[in-house]
Parts: C-alpha cells; sequence; structure tokens
C-alpha cells in the first residue's frame, strides 16, 4: 500500500488503522496528525507516529479526511496546498466532494467519499463509498483494501447515496443499542438482573445477526421460521405490529437522512 496519512486520530481512525495493521500492512506504511495527546498516545500504540502538525518526513500518496465536519473547512483551508495531486479519502459526514476540493483549493482532487460505521472497532463494520470519476482504478482498489480491513464495503454509483448510507449504517449502530436498551430493561422487568438480561440481548442479537449474515433467506423467511401461529414470537410481534415500530423505524431512518442533507447545506 502507498504511503498514508490520516488527519484526525479519533476512534474512526484508530479502528481503521488497527484494522490495516492487523491485515498485514507495515505500521511504517502510516502516519497521523492529531494535536491530541490523548489520540497520539492511542495511534502510538499501533507503532504508528502521531503529530500535531503535517510532518516534513514523511511523503503521502493518500490522505484520509477523519476530522469532525465542523473542521473539515479549517482543516482543508490550511492544508490545501499539501493535498495537491494526493488521493484524498474523507470519512466525514455531510461534506460534499465540492466542499471538499473547493476549500482546498483543488478543484480537480481525487475524492473517495466514505461512510464507515462504529463496528469497524471490532473489524465488524460496513462503509459506504463513493468515488469521483477522475479516480484511478488503483484507487478504487486502494480505498477498498483500507475499509475492508475493518469489515465490509459497499461501493455506491451516486454521492447522494452517502447520505442515504449514513441513515441506514452510519446510524444503524444506535438504533440497535436502542433495542438491545429497551429488550434488556424488558428482560429485568421480567426479574433478571443486569448482567444477566444483557447477556441475553447481547448474545441474541449476535446470534440473530450471524445467522441472517450466513442465511440466503430474506429477513422476513428468517423471522416467520421462528413464529409460531399463536406462539410465544407471534404475541410479541403482533405488540411490536400494533405499536407501529415498522413504521417508527422507517420514520427514523429518514430523519437521519434528512439531517445528514441538512448538514451538507449548512456546511456550504
Amino acid at each position: 500500500m502507498q504511503k498514508t496519512l490520516f488527519i484526525g486520530g479519533g476512534n474512526m481512525a484508530f479502528a481503521i488503522l488497527g484494522g490495516l495493521i492487523s491485515s498485514g500492512v507495515a505500521a511504517s506504511t502510516f502516519h497521523a496528525v492529531d494535536p491530541s495527546a490523548e489520540a497520539a498516545s492511542k495511534i502510538s500504540a499501533l507503532n504508528i507516529q502521531c503529530t500535531p502538525e503535517w510532518p516534513s518526513n514523511f511523503t503521502p500518496e493518500i490522505v484520509v479526511l477523519a476530522v469532525k465536519p465542523q473542521l473539515m473547512q479549517s482543516v482543508l483551508n490550511s492544508q490545501g496546498a499539501n493535498l495537491h495531486n494526493k488521493l484524498i479519502i474523507s470519512i466525514a459526514a455531510g461534506v460534499s466532494v465540492a466542499q471538499i476540493q473547493q476549500w482546498s483549493q483543488q478543484p480537480n482532487a481525487r475524492v473517495v467519499r466514505c461512510m464507515p460505521n462504529t463496528p469497524a472497532l471490532v473489524s465488524q463494520g460496513i462503509s459506504g463509498l463513493f468515488f469521483t470519476a477522475n479516480c484511478s482504478e488503483a484507487d478504487r482498489n486502494t480505498a477498498g483494501q483500507i475499509f475492508s480491513s475493518c469489515g465490509e464495503v459497499l461501493v455506491l454509483n451516486k454521492e447522494e447515496e452517502i447520505n442515504a448510507v449514513t441513515a441506514i449504517s452510519g446510524s444503524g449502530p444506535g438504533y440497535v443499542f436502542f433495542l438491545m436498551e429497551a429488550l434488556s430493561q424488558a428482560a429485568k422487568n421480567l426479574g433478571f438482573n443486569e448482567a444477566q438480561a444483557n447477556l441475553l440481548v447481547s448474545q441474541t442479537f449476535l446470534g440473530a445477526a450471524t445467522l441472517a449474515k450466513q442465511s440466503d433467506d430474506s429477513f422476513a423467511t428468517l423471522r416467520e421460521k421462528v413464529t409460531s401461529k399463536g406462539g410465544t414470537t407471534f404475541a410479541g410481534l403482533e405488540q411490536l405490529r400494533a405499536l407501529g415500530v415498522f413504521d417508527a423505524v422507517d420514520s427514523a431512518a429518514k430523519a437521519a437522512c434528512a439531517r445528514a442533507v441538512e448538514l451538507q447545506k449548512g456546511a456550504g
């Protein structure tokens, strides 16, 4: 892999770098820039150098923008000259390709927009990738290698699909944890202590997700297979239907997508 610089050393950068190191890429391939001593300490644990400013002794071919969206404009304004002729990969929600090119003053920059999610921390993430038309096949392969090191990759055809990915898999872990929290509380209401409730819920979600991924059946078919007419699962699902949970999840995803669009417009 070509030399890669990460601007930002937070949790997602740490997850991606950890995945790359675990996949066998040499630590010397990477460098991180982050003024935080805490971030530098975490990144250093991977044997990767982290400095508060752009390094003078490391010349990258790839730059991964892993800073918060609200910091993106100032980072690109200050580092634009350093980004000339580099493959730029952004993991920031709500920051468009056009904004990245404008703020960096690199109108022809090769840009990859990516929306990873937090399960990348345990190498079980999924990342949606959008490539500008001027990205080469090598650029595509490089970005795919980076993000497949910490989970699955979905290549997108249109940039606006990033907002939908943000709503489903980017925000999705939050929805899942919300449902886990609710089911754990239900378990405690039925008499289990917290440790027992958490074990029951965590393993149930892990087992169901693993079964679904390994099966050729649709989610609906898998649900039907565990639902006997008039049985316990049927009784529980009838309550979820009556309370409109299906529609509530759809509404949540639409709200998250709309917010992603608003953030992009606001960043302009």
